[in-house]
Protein backbone atom coordinates (compact mmCIF):
# COMPACT_ATOMS: atom_id res chain seq x y z
CA UNK A 1 0.00 0.00 0.00
CA UNK A 2 2.98 2.20 0.08
CA UNK A 3 3.56 4.45 -2.49
CA UNK A 4 6.62 6.16 -1.75
CA UNK A 5 9.09 3.40 0.03
CA UNK A 6 10.17 0.49 1.18
CA UNK A 7 10.20 -0.16 4.59
CA UNK A 8 11.81 -3.52 4.53
CA UNK A 9 14.76 -2.90 6.65
CA UNK A 10 14.15 -0.05 8.55
CA UNK A 11 13.98 0.16 12.39
CA UNK A 12 11.22 0.88 14.72
CA UNK A 13 12.28 3.63 16.81
CA UNK A 14 14.57 5.40 14.44
CA UNK A 15 13.39 5.02 11.20
CA UNK A 16 9.73 4.75 11.48
CA UNK A 17 7.65 4.63 14.63
CA UNK A 18 6.21 1.57 13.46
CA UNK A 19 5.61 -1.21 10.74
CA UNK A 20 2.81 -3.17 10.03
CA UNK A 21 1.94 -5.74 11.57
CA UNK A 22 2.73 -4.83 15.15
CA UNK A 23 0.07 -4.08 17.78
CA UNK A 24 -0.98 -0.64 18.22
CA UNK A 25 0.25 -0.84 21.72
CA UNK A 26 3.91 -0.41 20.70
CA UNK A 27 3.77 1.82 18.45
CA UNK A 28 6.97 4.52 19.24
CA UNK A 29 5.63 7.94 20.12
CA UNK A 30 4.80 10.36 19.86
CA UNK A 31 4.01 9.99 16.35
CA UNK A 32 0.78 10.26 13.79
CA UNK A 33 -1.60 7.43 13.79
CA UNK A 34 -4.88 7.02 11.48
CA UNK A 35 -7.87 4.91 12.62
CA UNK A 36 -8.41 3.99 9.08
CA UNK A 37 -12.33 2.86 9.56
CA UNK A 38 -12.95 6.28 10.15
CA UNK A 39 -10.68 7.74 7.36
CA UNK A 40 -12.02 5.76 4.55
CA UNK A 41 -15.86 6.39 6.19
CA UNK A 42 -14.83 9.83 5.75
CA UNK A 43 -13.61 9.70 2.23
CA UNK A 44 -16.68 7.48 1.17
CA UNK A 45 -18.87 10.40 2.58
CA UNK A 46 -17.29 12.72 0.55
CA UNK A 47 -17.17 11.18 -2.36
CA UNK A 48 -20.70 10.16 -2.22
CA UNK A 49 -21.92 13.44 -1.38
CA UNK A 50 -20.12 15.16 -4.62
CA UNK A 51 -21.10 12.07 -6.91
CA UNK A 52 -25.02 13.14 -5.72
CA UNK A 53 -25.08 16.97 -6.00
CA UNK A 54 -23.15 16.97 -9.21
CA UNK A 55 -19.48 18.12 -8.16
CA UNK A 56 -15.96 17.03 -8.72
CA UNK A 57 -14.20 16.75 -5.98
CA UNK A 58 -10.02 17.99 -5.78
CA UNK A 59 -9.04 16.82 -2.37
CA UNK A 60 -7.29 19.19 -0.98
CA UNK A 61 -3.54 17.32 -0.53
CA UNK A 62 -1.97 20.33 1.38
CA UNK A 63 -3.76 19.18 4.52
CA UNK A 64 -1.77 15.60 4.13
CA UNK A 65 0.79 16.22 1.71
CA UNK A 66 0.15 12.32 1.11
CA UNK A 67 0.29 10.40 -2.26
CA UNK A 68 -0.76 7.10 -0.40
CA UNK A 69 -3.58 9.53 1.42
CA UNK A 70 -4.62 11.20 -2.01
CA UNK A 71 -4.56 8.11 -3.76
CA UNK A 72 -6.98 6.86 -1.16
CA UNK A 73 -9.42 9.83 -2.06
CA UNK A 74 -9.16 9.13 -5.45
CA UNK A 75 -10.00 5.12 -4.97
CA UNK A 76 -12.73 5.52 -2.37
CA UNK A 77 -14.47 8.65 -2.31
CA UNK A 78 -13.66 9.35 -6.46
CA UNK A 79 -11.39 12.25 -6.15
CA UNK A 80 -10.11 14.14 -9.66
CA UNK A 81 -7.38 14.68 -8.46
CA UNK A 82 -5.28 17.50 -5.54
CA UNK A 83 -4.71 20.91 -5.14
CA UNK A 84 -2.20 21.89 -3.18
CA UNK A 85 -0.32 25.67 -2.76
CA UNK A 86 3.65 25.44 -3.79
CA UNK A 87 5.03 24.05 -7.04
CA UNK A 88 7.89 21.29 -4.77
CA UNK A 89 4.16 19.84 -3.26
CA UNK A 90 2.42 19.50 -6.87
CA UNK A 91 5.57 17.70 -8.26
CA UNK A 92 5.50 15.37 -5.23
CA UNK A 93 1.88 14.37 -6.23
CA UNK A 94 2.93 14.14 -10.33
CA UNK A 95 5.85 11.67 -9.34
CA UNK A 96 3.43 9.86 -6.82
CA UNK A 97 0.77 9.11 -9.94
CA UNK A 98 -1.67 11.80 -9.17
CA UNK A 99 -3.07 12.64 -13.06
CA UNK A 100 -4.85 16.24 -11.81
CA UNK A 101 -3.08 18.66 -9.86
CA UNK A 102 -4.09 22.20 -9.15
CA UNK A 103 -2.14 24.44 -7.55
CA UNK A 104 -4.22 26.80 -6.05
CA UNK A 105 -1.92 29.63 -5.61
CA UNK A 106 -0.02 32.18 -7.46
CA UNK A 107 3.53 31.15 -9.08
CA UNK A 108 5.47 34.09 -10.27
CA UNK A 109 9.37 33.19 -9.07
CA UNK A 110 10.51 32.50 -12.89
CA UNK A 111 12.75 29.37 -11.36
CA UNK A 112 9.86 27.64 -10.06
CA UNK A 113 7.33 28.75 -13.03
CA UNK A 114 10.01 26.61 -14.89
CA UNK A 115 9.66 24.01 -12.89
CA UNK A 116 5.87 24.16 -12.65
CA UNK A 117 5.69 23.72 -17.22
CA UNK A 118 7.92 20.74 -16.80
CA UNK A 119 5.24 18.77 -14.79
CA UNK A 120 2.85 17.71 -17.90
CA UNK A 121 5.56 15.38 -19.02
CA UNK A 122 5.22 13.64 -15.96
CA UNK A 123 1.25 12.92 -17.31
CA UNK A 124 -0.42 14.84 -15.06
CA UNK A 125 -2.96 18.01 -15.88
CA UNK A 126 -1.57 20.98 -13.79
CA UNK A 127 -3.38 24.04 -13.03
CA UNK A 128 -2.31 27.12 -11.54
CA UNK A 129 -3.70 30.04 -10.29
CA UNK A 130 -3.47 33.98 -11.62
CA UNK A 131 -4.55 36.62 -10.09
CA UNK A 132 -2.28 39.45 -12.39
CA UNK A 133 -2.00 39.35 -16.25
CA UNK A 134 1.52 39.88 -16.07
CA UNK A 135 1.87 36.37 -14.81
CA UNK A 136 0.62 34.84 -17.73
CA UNK A 137 3.32 35.76 -20.22
CA UNK A 138 6.13 34.00 -18.13
CA UNK A 139 3.92 31.05 -17.71
CA UNK A 140 3.33 30.85 -21.72
CA UNK A 141 7.14 31.42 -22.36
CA UNK A 142 8.01 28.36 -19.75
CA UNK A 143 5.69 26.29 -21.26
CA UNK A 144 6.47 27.10 -24.46
CA UNK A 145 10.13 26.26 -23.81
CA UNK A 146 8.82 22.81 -22.36
CA UNK A 147 6.51 22.04 -24.98
CA UNK A 148 3.63 21.56 -22.06
CA UNK A 149 0.91 23.14 -21.78
CA UNK A 150 -0.54 24.95 -18.53
CA UNK A 151 -3.62 25.52 -17.13
CA UNK A 152 -5.01 28.51 -16.05
CA UNK A 153 -7.57 29.67 -13.35
CA UNK A 154 -8.25 32.82 -12.08
CA UNK A 155 -8.49 33.50 -9.02
CA UNK A 156 -11.28 36.19 -7.40
CA UNK A 157 -10.70 37.54 -3.81
CA UNK A 158 -14.42 36.50 -2.36
CA UNK A 159 -13.24 37.17 1.23
CA UNK A 160 -10.14 35.79 2.58
CA UNK A 161 -8.89 39.38 1.52
CA UNK A 162 -5.17 38.00 0.13
CA UNK A 163 -4.81 37.22 -3.11
CA UNK A 164 -7.17 36.79 -5.79
CA UNK A 165 -8.55 40.01 -7.82
CA UNK A 166 -12.11 41.80 -6.69
CA UNK A 167 -13.87 43.15 -9.95
CA UNK A 168 -15.43 41.44 -13.09
CA UNK A 169 -13.56 43.09 -15.44
CA UNK A 170 -10.05 42.02 -13.68
CA UNK A 171 -10.98 38.48 -14.36
CA UNK A 172 -12.38 39.36 -18.04
CA UNK A 173 -8.70 40.92 -18.56
CA UNK A 174 -7.08 37.73 -17.67
CA UNK A 175 -9.11 35.21 -18.83
CA UNK A 176 -8.55 37.18 -22.27
CA UNK A 177 -4.72 37.48 -22.10
CA UNK A 178 -4.84 33.63 -21.35
CA UNK A 179 -7.00 33.13 -24.21
CA UNK A 180 -4.49 34.92 -26.52
CA UNK A 181 -1.39 33.30 -25.66
CA UNK A 182 0.48 30.30 -26.36
CA UNK A 183 0.20 26.71 -24.52
CA UNK A 184 -1.64 27.83 -21.29
CA UNK A 185 -5.53 27.34 -21.35
CA UNK A 186 -8.54 29.43 -20.07
CA UNK A 187 -9.75 26.57 -16.94
CA UNK A 188 -12.29 29.17 -15.50
CA UNK A 189 -12.23 30.19 -12.08
CA UNK A 190 -10.61 29.66 -8.31
CA UNK A 191 -12.95 31.22 -5.55
CA UNK A 192 -11.99 29.56 -2.51
CA UNK A 193 -13.47 31.48 0.73
CA UNK A 194 -10.53 30.80 3.53
CA UNK A 195 -11.54 33.29 5.74
CA UNK A 196 -15.11 31.98 6.84
CA UNK A 197 -14.08 28.09 6.82
CA UNK A 198 -13.81 28.50 10.83
CA UNK A 199 -16.40 30.33 12.28
CA UNK A 200 -18.62 28.56 14.50
CA UNK A 201 -21.85 30.08 13.63
CA UNK A 202 -23.85 28.33 10.07
CA UNK A 203 -25.51 31.21 9.46
CA UNK A 204 -22.05 32.86 9.95
CA UNK A 205 -20.34 31.65 7.31
CA UNK A 206 -23.48 31.34 4.85
CA UNK A 207 -23.64 34.82 5.09
CA UNK A 208 -19.83 35.14 3.97
CA UNK A 209 -20.50 32.84 1.12
CA UNK A 210 -23.65 34.51 -0.41
CA UNK A 211 -21.45 37.45 -0.66
CA UNK A 212 -18.79 34.72 -3.08
CA UNK A 213 -21.48 33.06 -4.49
CA UNK A 214 -22.36 36.77 -5.93
CA UNK A 215 -19.09 37.53 -6.79
CA UNK A 216 -18.29 34.55 -8.29
CA UNK A 217 -21.63 34.22 -10.38
CA UNK A 218 -21.33 37.72 -12.11
CA UNK A 219 -17.53 36.71 -13.23
CA UNK A 220 -19.34 33.51 -14.52
CA UNK A 221 -21.53 35.67 -16.41
CA UNK A 222 -19.32 38.44 -17.85
CA UNK A 223 -16.95 35.90 -19.28
CA UNK A 224 -19.80 34.76 -20.83
CA UNK A 225 -21.07 37.52 -22.15
CA UNK A 226 -17.43 38.21 -23.84
CA UNK A 227 -17.33 34.04 -25.19
CA UNK A 228 -15.20 32.34 -22.61
CA UNK A 229 -16.72 29.54 -20.83
CA UNK A 230 -15.51 28.40 -17.61
CA UNK A 231 -15.32 24.53 -17.67
CA UNK A 232 -14.43 24.91 -13.63
CA UNK A 233 -15.35 27.28 -10.88
CA UNK A 234 -13.48 25.42 -8.38
CA UNK A 235 -14.07 26.44 -3.92
CA UNK A 236 -14.87 24.91 -1.20
CA UNK A 237 -14.20 23.36 1.81
CA UNK A 238 -15.03 21.59 5.25
CA UNK A 239 -16.83 24.22 6.51
CA UNK A 240 -18.53 25.36 3.83
CA UNK A 241 -19.13 22.75 0.92
CA UNK A 242 -23.21 22.39 1.26
CA UNK A 243 -23.00 26.08 -0.01
CA UNK A 244 -20.82 25.82 -3.11
CA UNK A 245 -22.40 22.10 -4.25
CA UNK A 246 -25.91 23.90 -3.42
CA UNK A 247 -24.79 27.02 -5.27
CA UNK A 248 -25.68 26.42 -8.92
CA UNK A 249 -22.46 28.26 -10.13
CA UNK A 250 -19.52 26.39 -8.64
CA UNK A 251 -19.49 22.93 -10.17
CA UNK A 252 -15.84 21.36 -8.46
CA UNK A 253 -14.87 21.20 -4.06
CA UNK A 254 -11.37 21.61 -2.76
CA UNK A 255 -12.46 20.04 0.72
CA UNK A 256 -9.41 19.29 2.95
CA UNK A 257 -9.57 18.78 6.97
CA UNK A 258 -12.84 16.70 6.28
CA UNK A 259 -10.95 13.48 6.28
CA UNK A 260 -8.76 13.94 8.80
CA UNK A 261 -10.49 16.69 10.98
CA UNK A 262 -8.93 18.44 13.94
CA UNK A 263 -10.08 20.50 17.50
CA UNK A 264 -10.22 23.64 15.70
CA UNK A 265 -12.75 22.26 12.68
CA UNK A 266 -14.61 20.32 15.73
CA UNK A 267 -15.91 23.64 17.02
CA UNK A 268 -17.72 24.45 14.09
CA UNK A 269 -21.22 23.95 14.23
CA UNK A 270 -23.52 22.54 11.39
CA UNK A 271 -26.74 23.42 10.37
CA UNK A 272 -28.73 21.63 12.67
CA UNK A 273 -26.55 23.03 15.79
CA UNK A 274 -24.07 20.20 16.20
CA UNK A 275 -20.59 19.99 16.15
CA UNK A 276 -19.51 19.02 12.85
CA UNK A 277 -17.41 16.04 14.74
CA UNK A 278 -20.20 14.74 16.17
CA UNK A 279 -21.91 13.40 13.40
CA UNK A 280 -20.78 14.71 9.91
CA UNK A 281 -17.14 13.57 10.37
CA UNK A 282 -15.60 11.84 12.27
CA UNK A 283 -12.01 11.84 14.19
CA UNK A 284 -9.42 10.30 12.10
CA UNK A 285 -6.16 12.17 13.07
CA UNK A 286 -4.38 12.22 16.25
CA UNK A 287 -0.58 12.24 18.12
CA UNK A 288 -0.43 9.19 19.71
CA UNK A 289 1.28 10.17 23.22
CA UNK A 290 2.43 8.75 26.04
CA UNK A 291 2.80 9.69 29.98
CA UNK A 292 6.42 9.91 30.72
CA UNK A 293 5.82 11.19 34.18
CA UNK A 294 3.74 11.34 37.20
CA UNK A 295 5.25 12.91 39.91
CA UNK A 296 3.50 14.97 40.32
CA UNK A 297 -0.14 14.22 41.89
CA UNK A 298 -2.66 16.28 40.05
CA UNK A 299 -0.51 16.18 36.29
CA UNK A 300 0.83 13.85 34.34
CA UNK A 301 3.88 14.93 31.59
CA UNK A 302 3.39 13.28 28.23
CA UNK A 303 5.94 13.57 25.20
CA UNK A 304 3.82 15.47 22.59
CA UNK A 305 5.26 19.04 23.36
CA UNK A 306 5.60 21.42 20.81
CA UNK A 307 7.70 19.55 17.93
CA UNK A 308 4.95 17.10 17.64
CA UNK A 309 2.07 19.52 16.50
CA UNK A 310 1.09 23.02 15.61
CA UNK A 311 -0.61 25.09 18.31
CA UNK A 312 -1.80 28.11 16.13
CA UNK A 313 -5.35 26.62 16.17
CA UNK A 314 -4.90 25.96 20.37
CA UNK A 315 -3.75 23.33 22.16
CA UNK A 316 -5.56 19.51 21.43
CA UNK A 317 -7.87 17.82 22.58
CA UNK A 318 -7.65 14.46 24.31
CA UNK A 319 -9.76 12.04 22.71
CA UNK A 320 -12.60 10.05 24.30
CA UNK A 321 -11.89 11.65 27.77
CA UNK A 322 -13.57 14.35 30.02
CA UNK A 323 -11.62 13.29 32.95
CA UNK A 324 -8.43 14.75 31.79
CA UNK A 325 -7.07 17.62 29.80
CA UNK A 326 -4.33 18.80 27.94
CA UNK A 327 -3.48 22.28 29.75
CA UNK A 328 0.49 23.34 28.31
CA UNK A 329 3.11 22.32 26.09
CA UNK A 330 7.21 23.12 26.06
CA UNK A 331 9.05 21.96 23.53
CA UNK A 332 9.46 18.16 24.13
CA UNK A 333 6.54 18.29 27.08
CA UNK A 334 3.04 18.11 27.12
CA UNK A 335 1.08 19.01 30.85
CA UNK A 336 -2.17 17.16 31.24
CA UNK A 337 -4.09 18.47 34.21
CA UNK A 338 -4.98 14.64 35.80
CA UNK A 339 -6.88 15.97 39.01
CA UNK A 340 -8.01 12.52 40.34
CA UNK A 341 -4.61 11.09 39.32
CA UNK A 342 -6.33 8.54 36.97
CA UNK A 343 -3.22 8.39 34.69
CA UNK A 344 -0.46 5.52 34.87
CA UNK A 345 2.90 6.11 33.43
CA UNK A 346 3.18 4.37 30.32
CA UNK A 347 -0.11 5.10 29.43
CA UNK A 348 -0.79 6.48 25.56
CA UNK A 349 -3.47 8.49 24.24
CA UNK A 350 -4.31 10.07 21.34
CA UNK A 351 -4.45 13.91 21.00
CA UNK A 352 -6.80 15.48 18.66
CA UNK A 353 -4.55 17.99 17.34
CA UNK A 354 -5.89 21.98 17.07
CA UNK A 355 -4.97 22.08 13.76
CA UNK A 356 -4.47 19.43 10.99
CA UNK A 357 -2.48 21.02 8.05
CA UNK A 358 1.02 22.24 9.66
CA UNK A 359 0.84 19.58 12.46
CA UNK A 360 1.17 17.00 9.46
CA UNK A 361 3.93 18.81 8.58
CA UNK A 362 6.45 18.30 11.58
CA UNK A 363 5.94 14.37 11.10
CA UNK A 364 7.49 11.93 8.51
CA UNK A 365 5.32 9.08 8.85
CA UNK A 366 1.52 8.05 8.95
CA UNK A 367 0.71 4.85 10.99
CA UNK A 368 -2.50 3.38 9.92
CA UNK A 369 -4.71 1.17 12.54
CA UNK A 370 -7.26 -1.51 12.57
CA UNK A 371 -8.70 -3.49 14.73
CA UNK A 372 -5.78 -2.97 17.21
CA UNK A 373 -2.94 -3.48 15.12
CA UNK A 374 -0.88 -1.53 12.83
CA UNK A 375 -1.68 -1.75 9.20
CA UNK A 376 -0.20 0.68 6.92
CA UNK A 377 2.77 3.05 7.71
CA UNK A 378 2.78 5.91 4.98
CA UNK A 379 5.46 8.89 4.35
CA UNK A 380 4.03 12.34 4.47
CA UNK A 381 5.69 12.74 1.47
CA UNK A 382 5.25 16.15 0.80
CA UNK A 383 6.56 17.18 4.07
CA UNK A 384 9.00 20.26 3.95
CA UNK A 385 7.90 21.04 0.63
CA UNK A 386 7.32 24.81 0.91
CA UNK A 387 8.73 25.80 -1.75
Amino acid sequence: MNAQVNLEGLDVGYDVPALPGMEEADIQTPCLVLDLDALERNIRKMGDYAEAHGMRHRAHGKMHKSVDVAKLQVKLGGAVGVCCQKVSEAEVFARGGIKDVLVSNQVRDLQKIDRLARLPILGARIIVCVDDVENVADLSAAAQKHGTKLEILVEIDCGAGRCGVSTTPAVIEIAKAVVAADNVKFAGIQAYQGAMQHLVSYDARKEKLDIAIAMVQDAVDGLKAEGIECELVSGGGTGSYYFESNSGVYNELQCGSYAFMDADYGRVLAKDGRRIDQGEWENAFFILTQVMSHVKADKAICDAGLKAQSTDSGLPLIFGRDDVEYVECSDEHGVIADPKAVLKVGEKLRLVPGHCDPTTNVHDWFVGVRGGKVEAVWPVSARGKAY
